[in-house]
């Protein structure tokens, strides 16, 4: 593998790309026209155009990167996250083409990206699972019927999606027709498939994931779990390593299921297998993510690992150079995503110039950043600015050191998460481990942002008047 073509933009695109530097692997950037002024776009060996602003038109084009990997001599073709990353018939196409997809093969891909069909692959290995139906529903009699024999709440998903689309929690028989009806045509719109399944709705969850990596050698790891339980919208926002919650004992339980979902699969690469984990420790079966994870990092500092390092060594035919008894887990990491988002608003996408944009920096601090000062955030593609993620020996030490960063981090011209990410970390239900995917909900309202921020600004304030009132006084100047 001389030359990695990364299908994909921003972070993620740098992050491979420093990776493959260090192994002496050439890369190949693509981008559209509105990133033609893009970090990644000038850190690659080469760069080559695949059209104009819209992803159907650039990033989702699998004939232009196709083309430019043709173009360009690229033997491999790494696709990030997002766009088609778990798209099995890209997958199919990169092979055809004569490539390496550094990711799992098209049937894994397909298998886990329909959720029906991933709960019946696992089901032979006896993985905990939340009850609901075992095929698509689309009559709402069935679903009603369903609902009756479950329990209300329910949980209505998209059976071919995921970040949250397509789904609707239903807590009474009177709302579920409304309700399907909706998530039908969300899931129609968003993947083009209609299909939803029901499930019992698990109250105050946390979400467990577990990070895992296979060979084709027949070795399958677990790289201990990742909490991801505050979100928005169903997407997460705040991450860590490990979690507050787990010891050795269900730590152990869940790596052992999370690799027998990869085995269920004949998986190859690196996937993490996500998992819900009741107020009894109850923990079921969710559904597998066959890429790299955008909250990679926490993982990698905790077991000093490089996961990008590892998956093109496995997508080369390499045996994985570790048993499980070689990793362990030390200290722990905190990831807070950067998104170009105004938490005062419903976290709507605030798009446009960045005026100023200084990153933070120093011991225990690692921004994985796409962006540049004086760059403008598109309207076309997820808001997310970087990742930022802070390392301590303890969890304490790793939140004090993200409230650290935040502070240093300077944003003008966009509103970002990061003042989301202070309230969080300061919040006592997040500092003593006691919260649920629902912390937004229950705890996060945007006027208690609002009165956090205006109450830093007053201190401020009377801190600066403070030292101007102390300068007049040992220059002997009169006070006003």
């Amino acid at each position: 593998m001389q030359k990695i073509l990364i299908a994909n933009r921003g972070e993620i695109a740098l992050r491979v790309m420093r990776t493959a530097r260090k192994m002496g692997i050439e890369t190949v950037a693509v981008y559209s026209e509105a990133d033609r002024q893009a970090p990644h776009v000038r850190f690659a060996d080469q760069a080559v155009c695949l059209g104009p602003a819209p992803s159907a038109q650039s990033y989702l084009n699998t004939e232009a990167i196709l083309a430019a990997a043709k173009a360009t001599g690229a033997d491999a073709i790494h696709p990030g996250y997002g766009f088609l990353s778990e798209n099995a018939a890209f997958a199919g196409a990169v092979a055809r083409a004569g490539l390496t997809f550094i990711g799992p093969g098209p049937e894994a891909i397909s298998t886990m990206g329909d959720k029906l069909a991933a709960k019946e692959a696992v089901r032979h290995y006896d993985i905990p699972m939340v009850p609901g139906t075992d095929h698509p529903v689309e009559d709402p009699e069935e679903a009603a019927r369903t609902a009756g024999e479950i329990g209300y709440p329910i949980l209505i998903k998209a059976a071919a999606g995921g970040g949250g689309k397509g789904m609707r929690i239903v807590e009474q028989a009177s709302e579920l027709k409304p309700q399907i009806e909706r998530a039908m045509s969300e899931a129609k719109s968003a993947f083009g498939d209609g299909s939803v399944f029901i499930e019992k709705y698990v109250s105050g969850p946390r979400h467990i994931e577990i990070q895992v990596m296979a060979d084709t050698h027949g070795n399958i790891l677990h790289f201990f779990e990742r909490e991801c339980s505050v979100q928005r919208r169903h997407q997460k926002v705040v991450e860590e390593a490990p979690s507050a919650v787990l010891d050795p004992e269900l730590r152990e339980r869940m790596g052992q299921a999370a690799v027998n979902v990869a085995r269920a699969c004949d998986y190859v690469g690196a996937g993490t297998v996500e998992f819900l984990l009741d107020d009894q420790r109850n923990f079921y079966f969710l559904e597998m993510n066959t890429r790299l994870q955008v909250e990679h990092p926490v993982t990698e500092l905790i077991t000093g690992q490089d996961l990008v390092a590892l998956q093109i060594a496995v997508a080369r035919g390499e045996a994985l150079p570790l048993k499980q008894e070689d990793l362990s887990i030390c200290g722990h990491a905190l990831e807070l995503r950067v998104y170009a988002e105004d938490p005062l608003n419903d976290f709507l996408p605030s798009v446009g110039r960045l005026d100023r944009y200084r990153l933070p920096e120093g011991p225990g601090i690692r921004v994985d950043n796409g962006y540049e000062e004086g760059m403008e955030v598109p309207i076309y593609y997820d808001p997310m600015l970087a990742k930022l993620v802070t390392y301590g020996q303890t969890r304490e030490a790793a939140i004090q050191k993200m409230l650290e960063a935040i502070a240093a981090y300077r944003v003008e011209g966009v509103e970002t998460t990061l003042p989301f990410g202070d309230f969080v970390c300061r919040h006592p239900a997040f500092r003593s481990g006691a919260f649920t995917t629902h912390f937004v909900r229950d705890h996060y309202r945007p006027e208690l942002l609002k009165a956090q921020r205006e109450g830093e600004a007053t201190l401020a304030a009377r801190l600066a008047l403070r030292q101007y009132l102390n300068d007049l006084e040992t220059l002997h100047l009169p006070k006003p």
